[in-house]
């Protein structure tokens, strides 16, 4: 007997974005790309935007969200002022954080979709400015970066905040601060890659909405599996089709026809793609990127450390 699915496509829309009270009320599939746009249209932004354009609000408060402005705003679902769950009954409930329903308000973060799925969500929003200014500061040991990220991140004055770990001899935090004017803005949505720009320069601009789309383009770092990083290859992808959009139909489709697997058998290889994101508590992070932790069996997460 075939399964029954629930198509809830169409739950995509923003459904009103209040300026004076600091919020967007929205539909659950709606992606970050729309709900950015729509937001900045009206001077706002998300207050936590996770990296890639097309997660949507609803699957980062089931899921775990968070950004270089998380310091401020905790993670996607801390932004969260209101909830529509669909229940696994058919009945459809709101959520806050002080009705009758509050137990679901704080429990549905992290459940992805074992407790019902996100139909509408309510959540908060911040001003911005037209510019972001970027500070990149150089560390070659993992005790002192680390020391002086705890530091800027308890002194809370950069509007983000940024770490990025090239190896443990390199690594850089990067200081984000709103701006009216900029003397130039920085182009990473084509031919040039954001993440090799953290090590080669000090400071540069962006647009507001470049910067909350840095890591798209270039999925992190991970388009070059997809020879994306090649200048040729780069030019007959074209500007509109560099992303996670187009990144994310080709994984889909490989995972479906096999191509790679095909190719790894023929070759006498194995191999098995995992995403891993891994929380460690600030006084310890050291530890795990010092250079003696390469002699100790570990798991490292790609979530933040490009290839040297």
């Amino acid at each position: 007997m075939a399964r029954r699915r629930l198509d809830v496509r169409a739950f995509n829309q923003v459904l009103r974005v209040d300026a004076a009270a600091g919020s967007v009320d929205t539909e659950g599939m709606i992606t970050y790309e729309d709900l950015a746009r729509e937001c900045l249209a009206h001077g706002l932004m998300p207050a936590v935007v996770p990296q890639l354009k097309t997660i949507t609000l609803g699957g980062a408060v089931a899921g775990v969200g968070i950004e270089s402005s998380s310091h401020r705003y905790g993670l996607v679902h801390d932004t969260m002022l209101e909830l529509d769950v669909l229940l696994g009954d058919g009945r459809v409930v709101t959520c806050t954080a002080q009705n009758e329903h509050s137990d679901l308000f704080f429990g549905f973060p992290n459940s992805y979709g074992t407790l019902g799925y996100a139909l509408r969500v309510k959540a908060k929003a911040v001003p911005v400015k037209r510019y972001v200014r970027l500070e990149h500061l150089p560390f070659d040991s993992a005790d002192k970066f680390f020391a002086a990220l705890g530091e800027r991140l308890r002194a809370g004055e950069a509007d983000f905040v940024d770490g990025t770990v090239f190896s443990p001899r390199e690594m850089y935090i990067t200081l984000g601060r709103f701006a009216e004017t900029a003397p130039y803005t920085s182009d990473y949505t084509y031919q040039h890659i954001y993440y090799r720009s953290i090590a080669g320069k000090r400071e540069d601009y962006l647009t507001v909405a470049d910067y909350i789309w840095r890591w798209d383009t270039d999925w992190f770092w991970c388009s070059k599996n997809l020879l994306a990083q090649n200048p040729l290859i780069r030019r007959l992808y074209g500007r509109e089709r560099l992303g996670s959009r187009t990144y994310t139909k080709i994984m889909r489709w490989n995972s479906r026809v096999g191509i790679t697997r095909k190719l790894e058998r023929v070759i006498g290889l194995h191999s098995e793609s995992v995403i891993q994101d891994v929380d460690l508590p600030l006084a310890r992070a050291a530890d795990r990127t010092s250079p003696s932790a390469r002699d100790r069996p570990r798991r490292r997460s790609d979530a933040g450390i490009p290839p040297a």
